[in-house]
C-alpha cells in the first residue's frame, strides 16, 4: 500500500488582518522583531453541492472546499471568540522583520522553524502536546502598505509511514453526531466502545485508554479540514506522530469529522513504533498559487483610501523619527497643538508646510491681501492659475492647497483686516472693526499656538497682546534682507511666573505706529534674500515643537545649548527664547531678553485695561496718538528722559589748537 498522503493548508489573511499589524507595528512593535504569539482560526472542510443539480438541470459534480486558516484583526489579540462552532483555534508564532533582507534569509526562517519544531517535540513529553502549531514570518512595507510574507505548518513526519486499510469510507450522520458531541470545543479526542455507548479522554492519555478496547473500537477523533475523499488534513500527521511515538499506538481507527453529511473514517496503521528519542523530521511551508516553496505578496494599497494612506504614512515618518532617535518624543502633544498663522504669505506658507511635516493636523489662516503675480515663485501654497482675474483670497487659497497636498489636514481660513495702533477707526466703521476684534479673539481662544507671520509691525500688536492675555504659545517670525528673527513670547504677565521672557515689543520706548503710508516700493514689498524666509518658518515651527515638548510648555525658561552646562527640558535640546541669523555672516545667535513693565503689548498694565475696558480700551489704543505711551507710564519715561538732558551743561569743544 501507498503511503497516506495529507491535504495541505492554505492561509488567509483578511484585509483587515493586516490592518491590525500595521497599526501593531506603529504603536508597539516599532523596531522590535522579537517573536511575539498569534492565533487563527482553520475550519473543516466541506463540500459545495453544484448549483445544477438543485435547479434540475444537467447535474456536475460536487466542489471540495478544503477549510483555511483564517487570521483577522483579532488575530494578535482575543482568542475567546471562536468564529463558527467547527473551527480549531491554531496557536502560533509571528515574527516582523525590520528590512526585506532579513526576510528573505533562509537561515532565520529555519531558525525560527527548528526552534518551533523542538516547542512542539517537547510538549508531546507533557500532557498537553501542541499539535496544531503554525509560524508566519512578515515584512511590512507600510509607505507602500505592501506586506511579504510566508506562513509554515510544521509537521513531524512519521517512520515507518501511516497507511489506510483500505480506504477511507463516509461516516454515518449518527456516528458523526455522536461523536461530534463527545468531542466538544477540542481539536482531537480519542474514543472507545461500540456506537451509543462510547467514552471519550484526551489524547494524552492514549496508552492507557485504549489498554483494554478492541482494536475495532479505538477511535482518534479530529476536527478536519480537508475536504478530499482520500486525503486527511494537514495536521493528522502530528496527531498519528505523537500516537505512534509517545503512545505506542500503531493502528488505529481515525475520524475525519467535517461539515455536513462528509466526514469520514478510515483504519490507519503502521509497521511499528518509532523512537521519541529521535529527531524526526519536519515539514511544513506553505507553498505559494504555483506550487512553489516561496513566499506571498498583500497589497492593501489599491484597496485603501488614498487619504488614509497619505495620513498613516506622514504618521510612520515621524514615528520612525522616535524609535530610532527620540523615544521620548510625545508626537500626540504636537500632532494636536492647533496653530494660527496670522499671514498667508512666504513665512505662512512655510510655516504651515513644516507644520505639515511634523504631523500638526489643525491650521487656521488670517489674511487680508489676494494673491499677486509676485506670489507662487516664493510662496509655495500658491500658483500662477491663483493669480488670475484679481486674484484668490490668500487665506482660502492656501487653506484649500493644504487639503490639496494632505486631505487628512484640517485647514480652514478667515479673510479680515486685523485692527492695528496708528490706523484710526472711522466714526462709521466701529462696528466692523469691532467685529474684526471680535473674530480674532475668538481664534486665539480657539488655537494653542499663534504664528505672528505678518509684513507690518503695527499688525503684530493686537495678536500679541490677546495672546499674552489668554496665555498662548505666541511664535513671531520677522525678516530683514539678509537676516532674521525667530522668537517666542512669555507668559502671561498675570501669571505667578516669577521671571517672564519679553514679547516682540518689549525692547521698543515708543508704541507701533503706521509704517504702511507714504512707504517707497521696497518698503512696501519684502525685500530678502530668498532663502531668509524658509529658514525662519523652519525655526519658529521647531521652536514651537521644542516648546511644546517642554514640560512647562508655554512657561518653559530660555535654554541654552547643553555643552554650556545647562539642562533643557526638551528632548530636541534647548528652547531658546530668540534666534537672530545673519545669512551674510552665516551665524545665529541665541538671544534672551526679558519681558519690560512698560510693554505697550504685553505688559501687566495693558492687559489688565484690557480684559477689563474691552473693545473700548483698543478703539483708543488705534486712534489716539500716544495713549500706549499713557497708559504705560512711557511718556514719563521720556519726560523724565528730556529733563535729565536739559539739565547737562553742555560744553562746546573749541576749533583753537587743532
Amino acid at each position: 500500500m501507498a503511503p497516506l498522503q495529507f491535504q495541505p493548508l492554505v492561509s488567509q489573511p483578511t484585509p483587515e488582518f493586516w490592518s491590525s499589524l500595521t497599526s501593531l507595528k506603529l504603536d508597539k512593535l516599532r523596531l522590535d522583531d522579537s517573536e511575539i504569539p498569534i492565533h487563527a482560526w482553520l475550519d473543516e472542510g466541506r463540500q459545495v453541492v453544484n448549483a445544477n443539480r438543485l435547479t434540475g438541470k444537467v447535474a456536475g459534480d460536487d466542489v471540495a472546499v478544503d477549510g483555511s486558516v483564517l487570521l483577522d484583526e483579532s488575530a494578535f489579540t482575543d482568542s475567546s471568540t471562536r468564529p463558527s462552532p467547527s473551527a480549531t483555534l491554531l496557536q502560533g508564532v509571528f515574527k516582523n522583520y525590520n528590512t526585506i533582507e532579513d526576510f528573505r534569509s533562509p537561515q532565520k526562517k529555519k531558525e525560527l522553524f527548528d526552534n518551533t519544531v523542538t516547542s512542539i517535540l517537547q510538549s508531546f513529553e507533557t500532557n498537553e502536546p501542541q499539535l496544531n502549531r503554525f509560524i508566519l514570518v512578515a515584512f511590512a512595507d507600510l509607505k507602500k502598505y505592501t506586506y511579504h510574507y510566508w506562513f509554515a505548518f510544521p509537521v513531524l513526519v512519521s517512520k515507518p509511514a501511516w497507511q489506510v486499510d483500505p480506504s477511507f469510507d463516509h461516516l454515518s450522520d449518527n456516528d458523526a453526531s455522536e461523536l461530534r458531541d463527545g468531542l466538544g470545543s477540542l481539536s482531537v479526542a480519542i474514543a472507545k466502545g461500540q456506537a451509543g455507548q462510547r467514552t471519550f479522554d484526551t489524547i494524552s492519555s492514549a496508552r492507557q485508554f485504549f489498554d483494554d478496547a478492541d482494536e475495532a473500537e479505538r477511535l482518534v477523533i479530529f476536527r478536519d479540514s480537508s475536504a478530499q475523499s482520500q486525503h486527511p488534513g494537514w495536521f493528522l500527521r502530528n496527531i498519528l506522530y505523537y500516537l505512534q511515538t509517545h503512545q505506542g499506538v500503531t493502528r488505529i481507527n481515525v475520524v475525519c469529522l467535517r461539515q455536513g453529511s462528509t466526514s469520514r473514517i478510515g483504519k490507519l496503521f503502521t509497521e511499528g513504533p518509532m523512537a521519541s528519542s529521535t529527531r524526526p523530521q519536519a515539514v511544513g511551508w506553505e507553498r505559494d498559487a504555483t506550487g512553489k516553496l516561496a513566499s506571498r505578496v498583500a497589497n492593501l494599497g489599491p484597496m485603501m483610501d488614498p487619504s488614509r494612506l497619505a495620513e498613516q504614512a506622514v504618521d510612520l515618518n515621524l514615528k520612525l523619527m522616535r524609535w530610532r532617535i527620540l523615544p521620548s518624543l510625545n508626537l500626540e502633544k504636537v500632532a494636536s497643538t492647533k496653530c494660527l498663522l496670522l499671514g498667508a504669505g512666504t513665512l505662512g506658507c512655510y510655516v504651515a508646510r513644516v507644520l505639515m511635516g511634523w504631523g500638526v493636523r489643525n491650521i487656521t489662516f488670517v489674511d487680508s491681501a489676494r494673491v499677486s503675480y509676485s506670489n507662487p515663485v516664493r510662496q509655495p501654497l500658491f500658483q500662477f492659475e491663483d493669480c488670475l482675474e484679481g486674484g484668490k483670497p490668500k487665506a482660502q487659497c492656501a487653506a484649500d492647497r493644504l487639503r490639496e497636498i494632505f486631505p487628512a489636514i484640517n485647514a480652514t481660513a478667515h479673510s479680515f483686516m486685523i485692527p492695528m495702533p496708528g490706523h484710526p477707526v472711522a466714526s462709521d466703521g466701529d462696528e466692523a472693526t469691532a467685529a474684526n476684534v471680535a473674530k480674532l479673539e475668538h481664534l486665539v481662544d480657539q488655537h494653542d499656538a499663534i504664528f505672528l507671520l505678518m509684513d507690518s509691525r503695527e499688525s503684530r500688536w493686537l495678536p500679541t497682546l490677546l495672546g499674552a492675555s489668554a496665555g498662548k504659545i505666541v511664535l513671531n517670525a520677522a525678516l530683514g534682507f539678509d537676516s532674521y528673527l525667530v522668537m517666542r513670547h512669555g507668559t502671561s504677565p498675570l501669571s505667578p511666573a516669577t521671571k517672564r521672557l519679553g514679547c516682540y515689543f518689549c525692547n521698543d520706548i515708543v508704541a507701533p505706529t503706521d509704517s504702511l503710508t507714504d512707504r517707497t516700493l521696497d518698503q512696501m514689498c519684502t525685500v530678502t534674500r530668498p532663502g531668509i524666509a524658509p529658514i525662519a518658518a523652519a525655526a519658529a515651527v521647531e521652536l514651537l515643537v521644542s516648546t511644546v515638548q517642554h514640560p512647562l510648555g508655554v512657561s518653559a525658561p530660555a535654554e541654552r545649548a547643553p555643552s554650556e552646562g545647562l539642562s533643557t527640558g526638551s528632548p530636541l535640546g534647548p528652547v531658546p527664547h530668540q534666534i537672530r541669523g545673519m545669512l551674510s555672516q552665516w551665524n545665529t545667535v541665541l538671544v534672551e531678553g526679558s519681558a519690560y513693565d512698560r510693554c505697550t503689548a504685553c505688559s501687566a498694565t495693558v492687559v489688565q485695561a484690557y480684559q477689563e475696558q474691552g473693545f473700548g480700551f483698543l478703539r483708543r489704543a488705534f486712534n489716539e496718538t500716544g495713549f500706549l505711551e499713557s497708559v504705560t507710564g512711557l511718556d514719563k519715561l521720556y519726560a523724565e528722559s528730556e529733563a535729565i538732558l536739559d539739565s547737562v551743561d553742555w560744553e562746546e569743544e573749541s576749533d583753537e589748537g587743532l
